[in-house]
Formats: C-alpha cells, sequence, structure tokens
C-alpha cells in the first residue's frame, strides 16, 4: 500500500462519523445549567471527536452558564413570563434558515419540543432529511405543578403529533421507553441513557471538614437534595417528608445543593436547613459525597443524572418510583422507590436508613457498583448509531 493510501485509510479509521452532519436543535443548550443540556454537550464533543459536523440551534444570552461545545447559532427567543432564567425560542429566522441551508445537514436532531423544533422538523421533511428527536423531560407532568393538571391530555396530544412527525426517538432510561411507546409518540424509540463522570462522583470525595464547615456534626445524619430549586422537582413533597420526620423526632440534617426561582420558598419550608446554592466540578461531588443519602422524590426526569450521582458516590437513594429512578434504583437493594406523593412512606424510608446505617452502608455500596455500568462514550455511540441507522435507510 503506498504511504498516501495508508494515510488515507488511517485518517477514516480515526474518524469514524466523517461525512455525518448534524444540526441540533434545543431550547436551552448552555443558558442555564441542567441535566439535558450538560448532556447534550457530552453527545456533542463526542460526535466532532469522532469527525463529525454539527452545529447546535439555541437561544442565546450573553452570559452562560457554561461555554458551549462547537459551534452555536443563536435563534430569536424571549425571557419566559414568571420564568425568566428560560427562554422560549421564537422561530427559525432568514439568517438562521439561511445558515441550515449552508450546512446542508443529513440529520436534525430536535431536543425540545418548541416552536422552533416543529419548524426545524418541518425543514427537515420538506428535504427529505432524517429527524432524530431526544426526549429529556415529562413536560405532560409539568401542569401539576402549577395547578392546572386538567391540561396534561392536551399536552400529551400536542406532544404525540410532534414526535410522530419524527423519523426516530431516543429516551434516557427503559422506562421512558416504555412509557413514550405506551402514550404512542413513536414506534421507533431506542435508548440514550446518561453516564457519570467517575473522576467527580465517587465515595473518596467526602469530606468531613466541609460538612463542619457548614455546621454539621461528623454523627448527624444528612438527607440531601440535588437539583433545580423549581416547584416541579417536588420540593413541596421534600418539605412535607422531612417535616414528618421531625414529627416524629427522627434526627436528621437536611443539605440543599442547587439555585432556582423556589429557594427563598424552600428555604421558608425547610426550617434548619442548609443551603449551599449552585456547586460545579469537584465542588458538587464534595458536596454529594458529604451527604448520607439522596432523596429525590421528583417525577418530571427522564433519566435522573442527579440519582446516578449519588449512587456513584455509594449513597442510598430514596426516589418516586417514576420513570429515570425505576431504571437506576434497584428497590431494597440500592435504594428505596416510594409511590410519587406518598409522603408518609417517603418519611418510612428515610427513617429507615437514618435509623439502621448498616443498611445505608449495604445499598450506597450496591449503587455504587450499578453506577459502574454508565461510561459515557458508549452511551453516546449509541445516538451515533441511530444517526447512521436513519441515514440507511434512507438509502
Amino acid at each position: 500500500m503506498s504511504q498516501t493510501a495508508a494515510s488515507t485509510t488511517e485518517a477514516a479509521s480515526d474518524a469514524p462519523l466523517q461525512g455525518l452532519r448534524v444540526a441540533l436543535f434545543s431550547g436551552n443548550y448552555n443558558y442555564v445549567r441542567d441535566g439535558a443540556n450538560q448532556a447534550l454537550n457530552r453527545l456533542v464533543g463526542y460526535l466532532l471527536r469522532q469527525g463529525a459536523d454539527v452545529r447546535t440551534y439555541s437561544p442565546t444570552v450573553d452570559k452562560p452558564a457554561f461555554e458551549a461545545t462547537g459551534p452555536l447559532i443563536s435563534v430569536p427567543s424571549f425571557a419566559i413570563p414568571g420564568r425568566a432564567e428560560y427562554r422560549f425560542p421564537l422561530a427559525l429566522s432568514p439568517a438562521v434558515r439561511a445558515n441550515l441551508e449552508e450546512f446542508a445537514p443529513n440529520i436534525v436532531h430536535v431536543a425540545s419540543p418548541d416552536v422552533v423544533g416543529h419548524r426545524a422538523v418541518s425543514w427537515a421533511r420538506d428535504r427529505d432529511v432524517a429527524v432524530l428527536a431526544s426526549v429529556h423531560t415529562r413536560f405532560e407532568t409539568y401542569p401539576r405543578y402549577y395547578n392546572m393538571a386538567f391540561l396534561e391530555p392536551l399536552v400529551v396530544k400536542m406532544l404525540r403529533r410532534f414526535y410522530n412527525r419524527c423519523d426516530a426517538l431516543v429516551a434516557p432510561s427503559e422506562s421512558m421507553v416504555r412509557v413514550l411507546k405506551e402514550q404512542g409518540m413513536n414506534d421507533d424509540v431506542s435508548l440514550w441513557t446518561r453516564g457519570v463522570d467517575r473522576d467527580v462522583f465517587h465515595p473518596g470525595a467526602r469530606d468531613m471538614e466541609w460538612r463542619k464547615s457548614l455546621g454539621i456534626a461528623n454523627d448527624e445524619k444528612v438527607v440531601g437534595f440535588l437539583g433545580r430549586l423549581v416547584m416541579e422537582k417536588g420540593l413541596d413533597v421534600f418539605a412535607a417528608t422531612i417535616a414528618r420526620l421531625r414529627e416524629r423526632g427522627v434526627a436528621h440534617r437536611v443539605l440543599v445543593i442547587g439555585e432556582g426561582p423556589a429557594r427563598s420558598w424552600f428555604e421558608e419550608n425547610l426550617p434548619g436547613g442548609v443551603f449551599v446554592g449552585h456547586q460545579s466540578g469537584a465542588d458538587l461531588g464534595r458536596a454529594v459525597a458529604s451527604m448520607d443519602m439522596l432523596f429525590n422524590p421528583s417525577i418530571t426526569e427522564t433519566f435522573g443524572n442527579v440519582t446516578l450521582e449519588a449512587m456513584a458516590c455509594e449513597l442510598p437513594v430514596v426516589a418516586a418510583a417514576a420513570t429515570g429512578s425505576e431504571s437506576l434504583v434497584a428497590d431494597g437493594v440500592s435504594g428505596a422507590l416510594v409511590r410519587p406523593g406518598d409522603v408518609t412512606a417517603f418519611a418510612d424510608a428515610l427513617e429507615a436508613y437514618l435509623t439502621d446505617p448498616a443498611l445505608a452502608r449495604a445499598h450506597g455500596k450496591a449503587g455504587e457498583m450499578r453506577a459502574r455500568d454508565f461510561a459515557w462514550d458508549t452511551i453516546n455511540q449509541a445516538v451515533a448509531d441511530t444517526y447512521q441507522r436513519l441515514l440507511e435507510e434512507r438509502g
């Protein structure tokens, strides 16, 4: 083989996704930090390393929460009333359309069922470009937290129309894959799970001196909350459960990691709680590992990054028996799964760990073993495989 031919072959093997051009549409790529957009950034980073071309189209702000991975094209948007930290994408403007035409993607990936997501799907269908949608949250459950549960059937109907216009869906947990199929969202739904950074989240990150600096004694047991401080994360259930533990006289402390518009409400309803605000990187790993258990009552997650992060730190998890957590937590082995909203049962599960350190240790160790299954590159290759399958189906 000639030197030129050998070099060409080597370059091709080093870039297995060369020729793949992905236009990713996201309602929030990096202006507010959450598990979904961090997963998207990791995916883009992986695709770029494998030789693909990727452009992301998303609302932008002057001071985003973190630096975007890969080229980011700003789409017109406005701040959502009452939730100004989030932005609502408005349209595919002429400038964005021109950029999209110039890029000529062979895959369109939509990560949120908003107006721009709909327009992107229409753009792709008009040009016979394959469309993959990733599902990151249970949007249909959100009205429950704003006293508008009657809207849930309408939201399901709207989501069903959107997702059935896509060629395929990916979802982050087996339980969510089942839900999407049962709801008739699409027949082609596969798994794109989530990974965990084991350099950040591990038992060795536990720091008792840091806990002491917060006024938490070594012999005190800590119930932790991790996530955005918004009502749809189940803050009302968390607060009611902690109140039930106080009524029973069960000794504990509460540690809250995260920021959000409901922080003042949460502080008022968690007297004595320790709020450390937003944490990132090694500081986040230290804060999670310094808990004694995680309590995650949310039902809106499709995966539950926070649950996996806690498990990687060898913590038992008490979670709502809902999509995401059901695919991670083995009830009675690595944690406890409780019927959503059942304050008494949540309190029972937490009390068992607070009063039985041996049980908490055993379930924490089991969770850490389960967390070893989640490697990011393997996980993201599953999305690349789906892209390539959709391209092959188009010939």
